[in-house]
């Protein structure tokens, strides 16, 4: 036979104590625990042997119909379908013969793996009779519910009433937050035990094993701090698990807490929304006191109710807000579809954007912009916070009152930004709305030191509850407002709006795309097939002018021979425009092959070509630092000899031509320019100056077919750089292009 002691437990560790298995039970009660299978005795508190004159060692393991036939017979068809684990069925009140004489106990039947737990526990001589002289007091409780105005005041009530049908001296609504730690939210006490109203507890106090007990079995009552546990015998050296007995023994650390505290007795019923603990109604007593089972599953009724009640209140709270925030929502959007970009509708509505969140500040960032509306933290700091973000979060929405805690860079910034709430736009393209909130500096009054002390017993660090529960202050910082459920919620919805925006607008973007690639190749199609084409023609008509003019020419007056001259002139201009068109058509159709070019030598070979055609002028050629690029050689050279010959031919009305070409580097590129004191152009003219056919000087003034420099830009971009110019009229031009570090090979566009 194993006798079911409290174990040494580790008390260095509250939160890995075994508090289900305790082994034993108080001593107000009974426990007999038979096994289904069989209906034998399988586990027994020792005390049947005071109150039945039963030896535990001879009952165990026999049939509870031999050992007690009055038990097994009054409750048969409980023991034969006992609840199922989680709950505890109350069955009847019942006498019972003990050996000192007629007892009266109130029965409670569970289930413990494959065991039927019944347990009886003694009633208290001042006993209500049954529920009827509790009715008033629960029917005037329903009453006043709807009459409490605020969840405040509900609480007060709750805890007015079952003080009043329990005659505790002190009752506590205990209500938890997000780590646990609980708030005294309301009280009602005689002057017996002191006031706790306001007080917070650490979660330490109430360890998380503990809590899912609290969770799973809403009331528990202890009788006297100072009572000797019951053992529990059984021959099997399984302990038994009492998550749901009503008698079970609790962990000695809470029973020195009580004592410390104080308190002799206490009960408490648990307040629980959606499964969820929400909070406890603390019931304490400065003397040993029993409560009626009657009085106790009123209590129960009554909390049920008050949940109920607060629930219905704090949904109609959260609903009221929502409609607020919806509103804002709503103009928010609204914004958003006005604007080009949804962006601007959220910059440019600053007060719609924070009073979502009721922040003071906000940021919209992406990778290249950050725009900063109200109190925020400096432009370089939401930058790093940004990067931070785009880095550890994985939530589409992220909230801390407490962002130094887990981002330590903004201590820096507590008055801007103690607060964060953030949703996620974009992963792929790491974009974030951020809302920010200000230090809000709080003074915590604390039921004693929570810091538990730790004594050294007989060579083991033991850990002890507080011996103290007088006011204990502590200034509260780095910390905001937290973040209304209600405003996560609109932040979220705002984010999934967005979020569709941007979906929407990236799939008519892939169609348009998808369609100017089409477009764009028929086009490159139909240009190289007429231009190519075209080329025979020309050359023809070229060629048979000039043998026109050469085998006849003696026989055509003066104007014929103008003619033929004016002929042969078009074609070759036709045919120069017809082989330009070719070229621009093969740019999209021919693979890039980039490796490195010498630049210096490619700019001296094409000024050396174009000095030899520029007829004796005067040309003062200014040739800076050129470094070395990856790029493909044949366009490069295509792309200078483009830009040397427009400077050479634009500088034509100068009496000396003065034409720079250099370069600049810049992070991640090289910018080449090249730079005239030509005739120039009128800025107001920019957006054409890089179009096919567009030109901005008469043809008769300056020859060409205006494709060059739509040559220029489209090779450029291929190698996935930039070309522009700036210009003013007669005073010039610069023609520049950015060329980056490294060029992808890539397929023909």
């Amino acid at each position: 036979m194993t006798l079911q002691t409290p174990q040494d437990i580790d008390l260095t560790a509250c939160d890995r104590e075994p508090i289900h298995i305790p082994g034993s039970i108080q001593p107000h009660g009974i426990l007999l625990a038979v096994r289904l299978s069989d209906r034998t005795l399988a586990y027994a508190s020792a005390n049947i042997a005071e109150i039945f004159g039963l030896d535990p060692s001879d009952t165990l393991g026999r049939s509870f119909a031999e050992v007690l036939p009055v038990l097994s017979r009054d409750f048969e068809a409980a023991l034969a379908d006992p609840p199922p684990a989680g709950t505890t069925q109350y069955l009847r009140t019942i006498e019972v013969s003990t050996a000192q004489g007629r007892r009266t106990y109130e029965a409670a039947i569970s289930r413990s793996g494959e065991c039927a737990v019944l347990e009886l526990e003694e009633t208290p001589s001042e006993a209500v009779a049954s529920l009827d002289s509790l009715y008033p007091t629960l029917r005037r409780f329903v009453e006043q519910l709807q009459g409490a105005s605020s969840i405040d005041a509900l609480c007060g009530l709750a805890a007015q009433d079952i003080r009043r049908m329990t005659g505790f001296d002190r009752v506590l609504i205990y209500r938890f937050d997000e780590q646990w730690n609980g708030t005294v939210i309301a009280e009602d006490r005689n002057e017996v035990l002191p006031s706790y109203l306001d007080l917070r507890f650490p979660a330490s106090d109430i360890p998380a094993q503990a809590r899912e007990l609290y969770r799973r079995n809403r009331l528990r009552i202890i009788s006297d701090a100072n009572y000797i546990p019951v053992p529990i015998q059984s021959r099997d050296p399984a302990p038994l698990d009492l998550s749901d007995s009503v008698l079970r023994s609790v962990s000695p650390v809470h029973l020195e807490y009580m004592r410390n505290m104080g308190t002799l007795a206490s009960m408490s019923i648990s307040i629980l929304r959606d499964g969820r603990l929400w909070g406890l109604i603390s019931c304490h007593s400065k003397e040993p006191k029993r409560v009626s089972l009657q009085v106790r599953n009123a209590c129960d009724f009554l909390t049920q109710i008050f949940s109920l009640q607060l629930e219905a209140r704090e949904n109609t709270s959260l609903a009221e807000n929502r409609v607020r925030l919806g509103t804002v929502q709503t103009r928010l959007l609204a914004h958003m579809a006005a604007e080009e970009h949804f962006i601007a509708g959220l910059v440019n509505h600053p007060d719609d954007l924070m009073l979502l969140a009721d922040a003071q500040g906000a940021a919209v960032l992406t990778q290249d912009h950050c725009w900063c509306l109200g109190q925020t933290p400096a432009e370089k700091d939401v930058k790093a916070l940004f990067a931070w973000l785009s880095r550890n979060n994985q939530e589409d929405v992220f909230a801390t009152d407490s962002l130094s805690q887990v981002y330590p860079a903004a201590k820096a910034y507590t008055d801007r930004a103690s607060g964060l709430l953030a949703i996620s736009i974009s992963k792929a393209q790491s974009s974030y709305v951020l809302w920010f909130r200000p230090e809000v500096v709080q003074t915590v009054k604390w039921g004693g030191n929570p810091q538990k002390p730790v004594q050294e017993e007989a060579g083991t660090a033991r850990l002890h509850p507080r011996r103290s529960f007088e006011i204990w202050k502590e200034t509260v910082q780095e910390r905001s407002l937290p973040w209304d459920r209600s405003e996560i919620e609109a932040v979220r919805e705002l984010r999934h709006a967005i979020v569709g925006i941007v979906l929407r607008r990236a799939e008519e973007l892939a169609s348009i795309s998808e369609e100017l690639r089409r477009s764009n190749k028929e086009l490159e199609a139909f240009s190289y097939s007429v231009s190519h084409d075209l080329r025979a023609p020309f050359r023809h008509i070229v060629g048979y002018s000039e043998l026109l003019k050469k085998q006849e020419g003696s026989d055509l007056s003066e104007k014929g021979r103008r003619y033929v001259d004016t002929i042969i002139d078009s074609a070759y201009t036709a045919g120069t425009l017809v082989d330009n068109l070719l070229r621009f058509s093969q740019m999209g159709r021919t693979a890039l092959k980039p490796r490195r070019i010498d630049m210096r030598r490619l700019v001296d070979e094409i000024r050396q070509q174009l000095t030899v055609h520029a007829g004796g002028r005067r040309v003062d050629w200014v040739i800076g630092d050129l470094p070395e690029v990856t790029a493909d050689p044949v366009l490069i050279r295509l792309v200078f000899e483009n830009l040397l010959d427009n400077a050479l031919k634009y500088t034509r009305p100068r009496e000396k031509a003065r034409i720079e070409i250099g370069s600049t580097r810049k992070a991640g590129e090289t910018i080449f320019f090249v730079r005239d004191n030509g005739v120039g152009f009128d800025m107001k003219y920019i957006d054409k100056l890089f179009g096919v056919f567009q030109r901005l000087h008469r043809m008769e003034d300056f020859e060409g077919t205006g494709i060059g420099l739509a040559n220029v830009r489209r090779i450029v971009e291929r190698h996935g750089g930039r070309a522009w110019a700036e210009g003013a009229l007669d005073r010039g031009a610069t023609v520049s292009i950015a060329l980056p570090d490294e060029t992808k090979t890539e397929g023909a566009a």
